[in-house]
């Protein structure tokens, strides 16, 4: 799969302020029972502020985030600021209290919330089409490559990962007597000292940064092995849909001009992510570059964005959520989890998007 090259971000920057123009229009015009708004422009399009609750730390993860803000996509959409708040976090809570507007989270997560809480929450759109979690192991250790070789091993499963790790062994027919869960945190130091055999991680963060100190590691992706949900998801309240519908639209507008940067040029998007964003976390270079182009080649991208655009969720994707999501004990139907109307809306109006690759 080959990107294109970065270029076409100034046109693309005219695109928003387009879009900027065609929102002033349709607030001013229900703000004034539906009479003509012609006088609407993109400075008066000023959609305020918008809060997104991140997932994670500022990283590479969110260099589609970082691209939106630092070229003035989110700006030029007629926003007067979007602040980008880290996580970690499911943004599920901060959505029902207020405190974020669009949450970066995953389709467990929400439809957890969904199914046990009533939230009253849906998945608008998702960055990645392919989950990053896998089991990480190490060649001359656990050396775990199928799901039949997590018997009688030790897997180390942080305890907001344990309903996603049980949802594993349930699609691969292990019961959970048959191997040893150990709590751990994040820091994958009890996989590299030998304490599990096994570690829940990322494919984009621990399993780039154990093998980058020298490790030999092998792989088993959830998403490969009967788990294949959507992940990096953007989650909104329903009353955001009912009532911001223009701004979200807006909002997703401009997450596709930063997230198509983010996959044509991953270096770059580290580079914000190293250097500005996450100045301040002491990232390594190396193994941001590493999960940038990883993310933009493997995860955000598939045939079926190639076909309709950046993060499109298919109906045969959402049925297979579900279907993972039931393997967890999250009983949610599609309708229940998923509202892709509004990212079907920007694309109808801008069907130039879709064509974020050569």
């Amino acid at each position: 799969m080959s990107f294109r090259s970065p270029g076409t971000r100034r046109a693309r920057r005219i695109g928003a302020a387009a879009l900027a123009a065609a929102a002033a229009v349709t607030l001013a015009a229900c703000a004034s029972g539906g009479s003509s708004a012609a006088e609407g422009d993109a400075a008066s399009a000023d959609l305020g502020e918008l809060t997104l609750q991140l997932s994670w730390i500022k990283n590479e993860e969110f260099s589609g985030e970082f691209f939106a803000d630092s070229e003035g996509y989110f700006e030029e959409a007629g926003f007067s600021s979007v602040n980008l708040v880290p996580g970690p976090s499911t943004g599920v809570a901060e959505l029902v209290s207020g405190s974020a507007d669009v949450a970066l989270s995953d389709a467990v997560s929400t439809g957890a919330a969904v199914a046990n809480e009533q939230a009253p929450v849906k998945i608008i759109g998702t960055t990645y089409q392919k989950n990053p979690f896998t089991i990480l192991s190490l060649k001359d250790g656990g050396n775990i490559a199928t799901p039949e070789d997590l018997k009688g091993k030790k897997i180390g499963v942080q305890d907001s990962n344990t309903s996603l790790f049980l949802a594993l062994l349930a699609a691969n027919g292990i019961d959970e007597s048959e191997l040893t869960i150990v709590p751990v945190q994040y820091d994958p130091a009890p996989l590299t000292n030998g304490e599990v055999d096994g570690f829940v991680a990322y494919l984009t963060n621990e399993s780039i940064t154990v093998a980058a100190a020298g490790n030999e590691t092998v792989d088993l992706p959830f998403a490969d092995n009967g788990l294949p949900f959507v992940a990096e998801t953007f989650t909104v309240t329903d009353e955001a849909i009912a009532s911001d519908r223009e701004k979200l639209k807006a909002f997703l507008y401009a997450e596709i001009l930063g997230w198509t940067d983010a996959v044509n040029d991953p270096e770059e998007g580290s580079r914000l992510a190293v250097e500005e964003y996450g100045k301040d976390l002491d990232l390594n270079p190396e193994n941001s570059i590493a999960g940038a182009v990883k993310q933009a080649e493997e995860l955000v991208v598939s045939d079926d964005t190639v076909a309709n655009g950046l993060f499109t969720i298919s109906d045969a994707l959402q049925s297979e959520t579900i279907d993972s999501l039931a393997g967890a004990g999250i009983d949610v139907s599609v309708d229940d989890l998923f509202d892709l109307s509004l990212l079907a809306e920007v694309y109808e109006e801008h069907p130039e998007l879709i064509e974020y690759m050569k």
